[in-house]
């Protein structure tokens, strides 16, 4: 299991395609669908990456005297 952040990064969202990305010929797929299928690859690696993520660590309060 990784130790550190940088043994594990964060995975990234894939780019949004612009509505001029395009071609309105009815591809199959399309690259919207294309797109929502990385977005739901995505949203699973976060999920994934943040279960192993060790918890934060408890912020301790000063008392003010």
């Amino acid at each position: 299991m990784p130790t550190s952040r940088a043994d594990d990064p964060q995975p990234t969202p894939p780019i949004e395609p612009a509505l001029e990305d395009c071609c309105q010929s009815g591809c199959d797929p399309c690259i919207f669908d294309i797109y929502q299928d990385a977005l739901e690859r995505y949203r699973l690696a976060l999920q994934e990456w943040q279960a192993r993520q060790p918890p934060p660590k408890p912020v301790r309060k000063r008392s003010l005297r």
